[in-house]
């Protein structure tokens, strides 16, 4: 653990103060913060480093993959600031995303076509850039994916991201969120490789399109049972043929059929907000604060969209 063993010479809390929690995760919970010294606004995501040895490992891989693409100034990944160990707590420091994650936005309702395909562009370059460094994210979901206030999009949360080597593009650790998980990630003995993000990515758009993935409404285990035996979820004649040549594109049975990042790019259903900026996706933001300060009923409702964002 040299890596986190150093305490700051200033605590944790005179460099920033915590203000409100904004997410949680697997490994913590995740805050607005103020750098008092900039009063710069940033997220802090505080870890637990009394666990499991295994998990403070993955911390580490974590903080150091943030690293790499921090300095790489990767497109659409939320930039990360550095780390500060706080007695048996580890601040991460990133930047704050105002306008929340794509899966909070959706309490206010699912999302329409031509905002999804701005946001599935944004995810694309992400990808593009992920997978030509042999970076499976291996935790693509709405939920993982946030706007800024200004509606840019930065894919989030590498806790559980694989980094392979240039020798075997190959992983065969079960890991990710049942609901967007590649049936080959699933499959006992089975190794896949970068194209079992692009599967997450088309259960993502099915996400915001429909409001929930496939199979939401049943357990999680039952779901990794169902996964790899049924036949890839379709989007009905209610949308647009390009939406649904789209996902199918994403959600082949076999990973050697679906396309990679670069030529999802040139599919007709991203062409088709080449020249849309991302500014409209403020649009969704300001939808969502106008339904959370006025809809009553919203703590109720929102009980179901953050179970699925914690899973």
């Amino acid at each position: 653990m040299s890596a986190l063993s150093q305490k700051p010479a200033v605590p944790a809390s005179q460099l920033y103060t915590k203000l409100k929690r904004v997410g949680k995760g697997a490994y913590g919970s995740v805050y607005k913060g103020i750098n008092n010294k900039t009063k710069q606004i940033v997220a802090i995501k505080v870890l637990n480093l009394d666990t499991e040895e295994d998990d403070v490992d993955d911390i580490q891989k974590e903080i150091s993959l943030l690293s790499q693409l921090t300095l790489a100034r990767s497109r659409n990944i939320t930039p990360y600031y550095g780390s500060i160990l706080n007695d048996t707590k580890l601040w991460i420091i990133m930047d704050y995303a105002a306008g929340g994650s794509v899966r909070t936005i959706m309490k206010s309702g699912p999302i329409e076509e031509k905002y999804a395909s701005v946001i599935t562009r944004e995810v694309l370059l992400a990808l593009s850039y992920l997978h030509k460094n042999h970076i499976i994210h291996r935790d693509i979901k709405a939920a993982n994916i946030l706007l800024t206030a200004e509606g840019n999009v930065q894919l989030c949360d590498f806790g559980v991201a694989g980094q392979t080597s240039v020798s075997s593009l190959k992983r065969n650790t079960f890991v990710g969120t049942p609901y967007w998980m590649a049936p080959e990630v699933i499959r006992e003995g089975a190794s896949y490789d970068y194209k079992a993000d692009i599967w997450s990515l088309g259960i993502t758009v099915y996400e915001m399109i429909i409001g929930n993935p496939p199979l939401a409404h049943v357990d999680p285990m039952r779901a990794v049972i169902l996964i790899p035996k049924t036949k890839p979820p379709t989007m009905d004649d209610a949308h647009s043929t390009q939406l649904k040549d789209f996902i199918e594109s994403c959600l082949c049975e076999d990973p050697n059929d679906r396309l990679n990042a670069d030529e999802l790019m040139k599919t007709k259903f991203i062409k088709s907000s080449n020249k849309t900026p991302k500014a409209i996706l403020r649009n969704l933001i300001a939808r969502y604060e106008w339904w959370k300060n006025n809809n009553e009923t919203n703590k109720r409702l929102s009980i179901i969209s953050d179970d699925l964002s914690d899973r």
